[in-house]
């Protein structure tokens, strides 16, 4: 079973940058997608092999989520959004039940600059945590999405000169380190501990082509999905947005 989460930075823009041609390349059984910033009716993009479930944000342009998930593994258990009907204004939450696994879609707010956010951002964070370990009592939690931290020091480029800003902050890492310490697991991290790689790239300076970058797109799983995963990947050779695709392959 093949999972692949994107933040596209606008679905209409990367409409126009081949996210079709992605998409069917990928034929993902889950297609998760962040940062749409649209709303309802505003993107021409139907398969016909696919239920679609998307999270508006209130704003227009900002923020939002989205879910395409393959008509042959039936409908959902159960779909919701928010976090138990909470922190819902910007879009950023979607779970879906399924027999085996929930998979939530989420887009973790941005600190901003001057962590102007980070106490928003902390709030969120715990009650993110709070909701996957609920629902983790239940059955096992696959969650992905852009969740705006680099981790650890082999995550971006330039850890010294980032140290404290938004994305590498203390809170913001200890935040992350308190989710993987209450049962959860960093798929690309654990299969590739000494990897260096990335999944986001500023505009500026020229980044993606001098690869400096941050890895802030995850899939994050319950230890005991461990033993059904089969690899993670993220893929760098994809453009048409400031991030690239991240994905993972499971075996139930």
């Amino acid at each position: 079973m093949n999972f692949v989460s994107w933040n596209v930075n606008g679905f209409r823009a990367v409409l126009k940058k081949g996210f079709e041609e992605v998409f069917r390349s990928f034929d993902a059984d889950f297609f998760c997608l962040q940062e749409i910033k649209m709303q309802e009716g505003q993107a021409d993009f139907y398969h016909d092999d696919y239920y679609e479930y998307y999270n508006y944000a209130h704003r227009k342009g900002y923020s939002g989520t989205a879910i395409f998930a393959k008509k042959t593994l039936g409908e959902p258990i159960s779909v919701s959004y928010g976090i138990n009907g909470e922190h819902d204004d910007e879009g950023r939450v979607i779970t879906l039940e399924y027999p085996e696994f929930y998979l939530i879609c989420c887009y973790i707010p941005n600190a901003q600059d001057g962590l102007a956010r980070i106490d928003y951002r902390c709030e969120f964070e715990d009650a993110m945590r709070d909701y996957l370990i609920e629902l983790d009592k239940t059955k096992p939690v696959i969650y992905c999405g852009d969740l705006n931290v680099a981790h650890n020091e082999i995550d971006l480029k330039n850890p010294k000169s980032n140290k404290g800003n938004a994305g590498f902050s203390d809170e913001e890492r200890g935040k992350f380190n308190e989710l993987l310490d209450s049962g959860f697991t960093d798929t690309f991290r654990y299969l590739y501990p000494d990897t260096v790689t990335y999944s986001w790239w500023t505009y500026r300076f020229n980044a993606r082509a001098n690869n400096a970058g941050w890895r802030i797109d995850y899939f994050i799983i319950s230890n005991r999905l461990r033993k059904h995963l089969i690899d993670s990947k993220i893929h760098t050779d994809i453009f048409g947005s400031d991030h690239c695709p991240v994905s993972i392959e499971m075996d139930f």
